[in-house]
């Protein structure tokens, strides 16, 4: 049986860590950027429009995901038809002009530039997305892929956390603007340096010609994933996870409020204990796989997101404890909010457990000329499923449905997704 490289190996590694950094700056200036918007358009709104907060919020989480349906399909096309180490550097040069031009959104007071440059933010995302998970077999050995999206994963989802709390603290300060647009210039032109040091990775197919429609190239990239059936499970498997991660994040917000009867701070709180818990889940998984893909590891995460979120919904109160909002500290005084707690801590490691094997699966059964196509096709489906998924939590809480009955709800979809991931085999 062959040896994994351990995450701190690859960390040390030159054909990982370059790729590794820049993928985190790039998450991390994404969340920064997007949430610093998101709390000035809903605190401070009638400085930069007439529109509503909530349709604001709403309209800013749907313009940067409109990229993943418009340019998916181009982005897997050129990871496959160009140097995918080139490829990332001009991504990275791209994000510094979308930096600038957000920029002059903040002090004109222009809420069409400032959504704009959201927009390029998703397609900068966008474009990133096939390259990072295409080059890991390029520069990796098939026994350290495991490792190699453990740390991955992990580094995301501490990304999108610390880019979350930065851009909310970013946003609270005098003079947003220009202290938003120098953290993001930054972070931006560190993530270009380190790109910069990613090994050439030699285009799989040079002679590919891009399709320039989008919408039918979009509708091929779609069949792709259908070529194979366990590349398409695999596919299915990850845009539920999506989906369910996506659903549980976007309640934190009102559950800390309204059922925890916390204050702001508790959000961050429980978003720490998620991000805690896929970084757990996803280095475990690492560990326990010793460089194979293991089916029972999904099957555990899949079992793990169905028990914790039923745990999770049945451990909710009806109401705030208290009648005034709770700190931190207030909240950890009690027993029944460790329980709380801890359910989070074990649907984010399920997650790191069940979606790790699933990349890894993707990317060792893709053929070589098309893998970034086939990456890009699980954007897309990504994408499509946290769009469902979010449209219909909303109309469900509409009509009436407490946040812990919509938890309940997804857990018991995810039965069915589990019984359907059991038939995955390597």
């Amino acid at each position: 049986m062959s040896v994994s490289a351990s995450p701190s190996t690859l960390l040390h590694s030159r054909r990982f860590l370059p790729l590794f950094v820049t993928q985190f700056l790039g998450a991390l200036n994404d969340n920064v950027i997007k949430n610093a918007l998101v709390v000035l358009l809903t605190f401070h709104s009638l400085l930069w429009t007439t529109l509503p907060p909530e349709l604001l919020a709403n309209l800013a989480a749907g313009i940067f995901i409109l990229p993943f349906f418009l340019f998916s399909a181009t982005a897997g096309q050129m990871a496959d038809k160009y140097d995918k180490a080139r490829l990332a550097q001009w991504v990275k040069l791209l994000e510094i002009v979308i930096i600038l031009l957000t920029s002059l959104g903040f002090a004109w007071h222009s809420i069409e530039i400032l959504l704009a440059g959201l927009f390029l933010l998703g397609s900068h995302s966008t474009f990133f997305g096939p390259i990072k998970y295409a080059i890991l077999p390029q520069h990796l050995q098939e026994n350290e892929l495991v490792a190699g999206n453990a740390l991955i994963e992990a580094g995301t989802f501490i990304a999108i956390l610390l880019g979350t709390l930065l851009g909310g603290i970013l946003a609270a300060m005098a003079d947003p603007g220009s202290k938003i647009t120098l953290c993001g210039l930054t972070i931006a032109v560190s993530g270009y340096l380190a790109s910069r040091a990613i090994p050439s990775a030699p285009p799989p197919d040079a002679n590919l010609r891009i399709n320039p429609h989008f919408f039918q190239e979009t509708w091929q990239t779609l069949q792709l994933a259908r070529s194979e059936r366990i590349l398409f499970l695999s596919v299915l498997g990850i845009s539920w996870f999506w989906l369910y991660g996506a659903l549980f994040l976007a309640q934190f917000p009102s559950y800390g409020k309204s059922i925890l009867g916390g204050d702001e701070t508790v959000v961050s709180l429980l978003l720490l204990t998620f991000t805690i818990g896929i970084s757990i889940g996803s280095l475990l998984c690492e560990r326990l796989s010793a460089g194979q893909i293991k089916p029972i590891l999904i099957r555990i995460g899949a079992f793990g997101l169905t028990l914790f979120g039923f745990d999770l919904a049945w451990a909710s109160p009806a109401a705030p404890l208290l009648a005034t909002p709770q700190t931190i500290s207030e909240i950890l005084q009690q027993s029944a909010n460790w329980r709380i707690l801890a359910d989070l801590l074990l649907i984010g490691a399920s997650g790191g457990l069940y979606i790790v094997p699933l990349y890894t699966l993707i990317q060792q059964r893709a053929p070589t000329g098309r893998r970034a196509r086939l990456i890009a096709s699980n954007n897309i489906y990504n994408a499509l499923f946290m769009v469902v998924g979010a449209l219909s939590a909303a109309v469900l809480l509409g009509q009436g449905m407490t946040i812990a009955q919509l938890f309940a709800l997804a857990a018991g979809l995810n039965l069915l997704v589990a019984a359907f991931i059991t038939t995955i085999k390597r």
